[in-house]
Order: structure tokens, then C-alpha cells, then sequence
């Protein structure tokens, strides 16, 4: 899935001589992302899903309230990780909304039915539909310094001493990764300040992912929001398939709950369910339909790795624990036939070096041989004969 995305996206951003791929239009507050020929592409793994729906869908009825359970369970281990100790506890609940904006006022909907009166904290700046949208539950707000203009970094001695006005009932709002509007984002350090500062002082982080993928990478950019979900017995989570599976017409997002114990989150569910059938009755079903069958299907699970040549960098489609030699005969069959080894680099420690000769330098370039099982976002160049 995050291969998908990647290889229209990001291919460029690994070279410096071509940034021409990227396209990001403006409608209002709304982004959408674009190929070089000002389409917002269907990925592959959603047109897969999408034949297998078409010959298999059976029904039109409504939804169920929750919605799609293959959905709600793909986007629980997708936000929160496989390896989720509030998982494996049956701490957590999800219902399907219409996008991220309906996760939002569903999240906020729960909120104000607890807690009438808590004030949301959200940072300065945001983005301007937070306040309108979880306001009109009724809830009010305080601000928190977060953008710093010099560094093009945050302020984080501002935020935290802001936050230390945050009490007992309080909410915290914040963007899971890709900063919406300033693109600054907290490190995995600030986010155990945040923590523990919840952990004294009483908050409820409600944390706003909309770009799962689209920093680092899916388990990178979620790394935070898990550190917290690992650490305290309380957090709303609202999650997004515009971006990441490129679904924005198809309104499709999740409102999650992590709480102290299961009864805690069946009541958390109820209520939002409760307040779904409020709002907008019914979930709509497509996009949920497909993003279920991509997070569910291991077949569907599609990466991407790269090739870098002095004009261009190309990216090729594989599936999860494909071998290096069989990703080299993706690119022609005689790599496979004459592989030697490879030499890989991870995007993300390319991205942190700045320079490939500077990865040299630094370590993390490395070479594999044909067992080696290539991962989402590597970085090839593959020696072989023929």
C-alpha cells in the first residue's frame, strides 16, 4: 500500500535534479496530491480491490453503524501497529466515518458527552478546520505555541510551557506526523515528553493523523502516536485513507479509541455509534469496502523499492518479502539470471543523510545478497553479469 503511494510521490524527492513529479494542489483547505500530468492516480492495490468488489458485491444495503469490520480491524493495526499491547488487550474500539473530518467530530462528539466543559489545546497554528469542525460540539479552546519561523522547526520549550496549563480533563490536540500547515513535527523524544506530561497532569491526547506514510513512512510516522498509546490508558485517535490510499472522494476514515479496559471501549463505541446515527445515520460503504480488502489482503500488500540513475530514479512495484534477486528480474530478467549482490540504502537514512556519498560515509549503505528480502522504500543498485 505505502509502496503504491510511494511510487508516485516520493520517487522524485530522492533526486535533487527532478521535483517536477510532486503536485500539490490547493482547493480551499483541502490538498490533494498529483502526478506530473495533474491526475490524483488510483493506486494499483485500489483498482485490485476495486475489480474484485465489482465482481463480488452482492448487496446495496446500508452499512452496519460501526461500519466495515475488515476495515475497522485494518485501520486499528495500520494506526496502532500489529504489535499493539491495547490490541492484544481488547482496550481498543473503531468505527468507519466519512474521512478524517468525520473522525474528528465524531472524536469530539465523545468528548463533550464526557466532558462538556474540557478545553481543547490545539497548536499555533493548526489547521483552520480544527477549531470549526470539534467546535461545533460545543467544546472550547486554548492555544499552544508550536511553529517556530527562524528554525522551520518546533518551539518546544513554547509548547510545553503552555501545556503545563493543560489539567485534569483537558484535551490535547495533535497531528499525528506531516504538520498541517507547517510541516514541522515532533521527534520520538518530544512525543515522551508529551507523555509523561499527560501521565501527571491528567490530559487526553486526541491525536489527528491524516499523512500515515506520507513523512517516513507507515510505521515511522505513526511512532509517536504509539508511543503515547503504549504509555497511557486513554487516547482518541482520527485517521484518514485520503492520502495514504488516495480515497479523498470516498470519504473514508476512522475514529479510534483507546481505553482503560474492553467495557471502556464497547461504551466508547456505543456512544459513537450514538452519535454517528446523529450526524450522518449511515457510513459510506466504498472506499471503506476497499480499504478493507488492502489492509486485509497480504496479496494486496505491495512495496516499492528504487533504482537511482544519473537522469532518473524509477520505482518497482513488488510484494512484501520479495528476494533481491527476484526484485532485480522485475527490472529485466537478465538481473535475476547473472545477480551478484545488492547495494541498498534506506530511504529513510538517505533522506536523513542528504547525499548517497554521504551514506557512504555514514555506514548505511550496505550490501546484500539474493536471500535478502528487500523492504518498502529501499534503495538499489544491483551488480550482476550476463
Amino acid at each position: 500500500m505505502w509502496g503504491c503511494f510511494r511510487q508516485w510521490v516520493e520517487v522524485d524527492m530522492v533526486s535533487s535534479e527532478n521535483r517536477s513529479t510532486v503536485n500539490i494542489s490547493l482547493f480551499g483547505f483541502l490538498r490533494l496530491y498529483m502526478d506530473e500530468q495533474g491526475i490524483c492516480p488510483v493506486f494499483e492495490a485500489v483498482r485490485i480491490a476495486q475489480r474484485a468488489l465489482q465482481e463480488e458485491e452482492v448487496t446495496k444495503a446500508y452499512m452496519a453503524p460501526a461500519g466495515d469490520e475488515l476495515f475497522n480491524l485494518g485501520m486499528q493495526r495500520l494506526v496502532l501497529g500489529d504489535d499493539s499491547s491495547p490490541l492484544a488487550d481488547g482496550r481498543v474500539s473503531s468505527i468507519q466515518t466519512p474521512g478524517g473530518c468525520g473522525a474528528l467530530r465524531i472524536g469530539a462528539e465523545i468528548i463533550h458527552a464526557a466532558a462538556p466543559h474540557a478545553r481543547v489545546w490545539v497548536s499555533d497554528p493548526t489547521w483552520p478546520v480544527h477549531i470549526p469542525l470539534v467546535g461545533s460540539v460545543g467544546l472550547g479552546f486554548e492555544t499552544y505555541r508550536y511553529y517556530e519561523p527562524h528554525s522551520h522547526g518546533v518551539d518546544f520549550a513554547g509548547m510545553v510551557d503552555d501545556l503545563k496549563n493543560a489539567g485534569s480533563g483537558d484535551v490535547v490536540l495533535l497531528h499525528g506526523c506531516c504538520h498541517n500547515p507547517c510541516g514541522a513535527d515532533l521527534s520520538l523524544s518530544q512525543w515522551g515528553v508529551i507523555a509523561d506530561m499527560a501521565e501527571q497532569q491528567g490530559f487526553l491526547p486526541f491525536i489527528d493523523i491524516a499523512y500515515q506514510g506520507l513523512g517516513y513512512g507507515l510505521d515511522e510516522d505513526a511512532a509517536g502516536l504509539r508511543l503515547l498509546v503504549s504509555r497511557l490508558p486513554e487516547v482518541i485517535v482520527a485517521a484518514s485513507c485520503s492520502k495514504n490510499l488516495g480515497l479523498y472522494r470516498e470519504r473514508t476514515g476512522a475514529a479510534i479509541f483507546v481505553c482503560s479496559d474492553s467495557a471502556s471501549a464497547s461504551a466508547a463505541l456505543s456512544q459513537a455509534k450514538s452519535a454517528a446515527r446523529r450526524v450522518y445515520s449511515m457510513p459510506p460503504a466504498h472506499g471503506a469496502l476497499l480499504a478493507g480488502r488492502v489492509l486485509s489482503d497480504e496479496h494486496l500488500g505491495l512495496i516499492s523499492f528504487f533504482t537511482v540513475g544519473e537522469d532518473e530514479v524509477r520505482a518497482w512495484t513488488i510484494t512484501r518479502k520479495t528476494p533481491a534477486d527476484d526484485a532485480a528480474g522485475v527490472i529485466h530478467t537478465d538481473m535475476k539470471k547473472g545477480f551478484i549482490r545488492a547495494e541498498v540504502v534506506a530511504y529513510k537514512d538517505l533522506m536523513a543523510s542528504g547525499t548517497y556519498a554521504e551514506a557512504r560515509k555514514q555506514g548505511t549503505v550496505r550490501l546484500e545478497g539474493k536471500t535478502y528480502e528487500v523492504q518498502d522504500g529501499d534503495i538499489m543498485e544491483i551488480r550482476f553479469n550476463v
